[in-house]
């Protein structure tokens, strides 16, 4: 009995957490997105208020971004917006399992979107807010819309492919500023990687007369953690399992001494604080496994 009882819990923990993967993420991604658009806020502040170079006014060109240096591991980049696909999200530097949770992440081995050169973007596909569900849905000449401390950049689609998930071709260099956006694909799978590159076609700089930018001119914002939870640690995850396993073992010997209506209201109300409790051994449990889709 008790046996049937543990594989009955395990079996229902295993069905509770592909849901919690596939929406259940997007809860922590939704946090992490709402400090990062405060943080890039923030910035945009400071840069404003130590620039002495007011925005073009002239007619939209495309004229790429003088290089800045890079913002910090798991800092935001600025703002990706693509209507055809309905998304508008924070994209974060770094492309690192902890940075991807958090929002669309920068290939940090790239230049910055708006710069001569070939920026890449990598995000999840179906889980952690999946900003990339739909990105096979973009055909030439859609628009994607990127917002960064040096301006507001215009790119078209130019096309789309799938690849080998080692293909680091599509990452590589190229003349005139362009975008690639990576993903897995299909959805639910990451035996492919689906690939959309575009061009830029106008921007507005914010800094139009500046020919070369130092660190200090516009400040990056701070280094952030990523992830509330350091890869390597299961600490956290093993005491909230230990936590699931002692409420689940308290909830079952009071059901067996209660009468009917006392058990029923305490197999309700123990079931209310067994999710709770096991929806938090999933949010520490989720970042340490290995990378979802």
């Amino acid at each position: 009995m008790a046996v049937g009882r543990v594989v009955l819990v395990a079996g229902v923990l295993i069905l509770l957490f592909i849901p919690y993967l596939l929406w259940g993420t997007g809860l922590m991604t939704a946090r992490s997105q709402a400090q990062l658009r405060a943080e890039f806020i923030r910035a945009e502040r400071r840069a404003q208020a130590l620039s002495s170079t007011p925005r073009s006014n002239s007619t939209p060109v495309a004229q790429p971004a003088p290089p800045i240096a890079f913002p910090g591991i798991g800092s935001p980049v600025g703002t990706i917006t693509i209507p055809k696909i309905d998304l508008s999200m924070v994209v974060v530097e770094g492309t690192g399992d902890a940075q991807l949770q958090t929002g669309p992440g920068h290939y940090p081995t790239t230049p910055l979107p708006g710069e001569d050169g070939n920026a890449a973007i990598a995000g999840h596909r179906t889980t952690y807010l999946h900003p990339f569900y739909n990105l096979n849905e973009l055909v030439p000449g859609d628009p994607i819309t990127i917002v960064t401390l040096q301006g507001i950049f215009l790119f078209h689609v130019t096309g789309s492919q799938a690849v080998s998930p080692t293909d680091v071709s599509v990452v590589a260099p190229t003349r005139g500023p362009t975008l690639t956006l990576t993903t897995c694909n299909p959805r639910y799978s990451a035996s492919q990687r689906l690939v959309v590159h575009a061009r830029l076609v106008a921007s507005i700089l914010n800094h139009p007369k500046r020919t070369t930018t130092a660190a200090s001119t516009v400040p990056a914002a701070p280094v952030r953690n990523a992830s509330a939870t350091p890869a390597h640690d299961w600490t956290a995850a093993i005491l909230w399992a230990i936590a699931v396993a002692a409420l689940t073992i308290l909830v079952w010997v009071w059901e067996r001494r209660l009468h009917r209506l006392r058990r029923v209201l305490v197999v309700v109300g123990g079931l209310i604080a067994w999710l709770v409790v096991v929806f938090c051994f999933f949010e520490v449990l989720a970042p340490l496994l290995p990378a979802s889709y």
